[in-house]
């Protein structure tokens, strides 16, 4: 069945736009221009994803993330051109699973949506995920190791969870953050390196064995050390 995503945006030629482009890559796309018509066709016809702009007539994109987030685990993707951290922060807390700031490109839109659709699909077909005493509660967002709860961050989280659907693969620096960012991240820095590290800590406190092994060179993967 086709994947359904609702554009909630007020400006018309944006929104013609992004229905052409997504229509083309197989998407059912609805539209709303307001913020009472996005509800509406929230209630009516629930889509896998929701585009959402905050600057809206009606009813704001913030508020109708915060009703959508109260009720559904729908993804949202924020879009608009309001682009300070605390403008991020306010559409990320008020529901919102992504933010991307106008103007964008498409290729970038789509590798985002990409991304949230995998991750929720991931939610549905996979709820515990477990390799020697790791479990990986993917709907109650827990880990435990044996009996220990582990508190994680969200990104040290989806490292986890990456790992544990592939156990005994090595995943590349590469494949990495494709498959946990979902676009460009450029490649360069520490970050895959610096939530490896953390994930190791947290995992092995009370003399849990190590279980993400480094490849050198290549990358990283889940299993008995040899």
């Amino acid at each position: 069945m086709p994947t359904r995503i609702l554009i909630v945006d007020d400006e018309i030629e944006l929104t013609s736009s992004l229905k052409r482009g997504l229509t083309l890559e197989g998407y059912l796309i609805d539209v709303a221009n307001d913020g009472p018509s996005a509800l509406t066709l929230l209630r009516t016809t629930p889509p896998d994803l929701v585009i959402l702009d905050w600057m809206l007539p009606g009813i704001d994109g913030l508020e109708i993330a915060r009703r959508l987030r109260a009720c559904a685990a729908i993804p949202i993707l924020m879009l608009t051109a309001r682009e300070t951290v605390t403008d991020r922060v306010l559409g990320l807390e008020s529901g919102a699973d992504d933010y991307l700031c106008k103007p964008f490109a498409f290729e970038e839109l789509l590798a985002r949506i990409h991304v949230q659709l995998r991750r929720r699909e991931a939610q549905i077909s996979g709820t515990i995920l477990q390799y020697g005493p790791i479990t990986l509660n993917v709907s109650g967002y827990t880990v435990h190791v044996g009996a220990r709860l582990v508190k994680l961050t969200v990104k040290e989280f989806e490292v986890l969870e990456l790992l544990l659907r592939h156990p005994h693969q090595v995943l590349t620096r590469e494949v990495m953050y494709d498959r946990i960012w979902g676009y460009d991240f450029g490649g360069e820095g520490n970050a895959i390196e610096v939530y490896i590290s953390a994930l190791r800590q947290k995992l092995t406190a009370n003399g849990a064995p190590q279980l993400i092994q480094t490849i050198r060179g290549v990358g990283y993967v889940l299993r008995d050390e040899e």
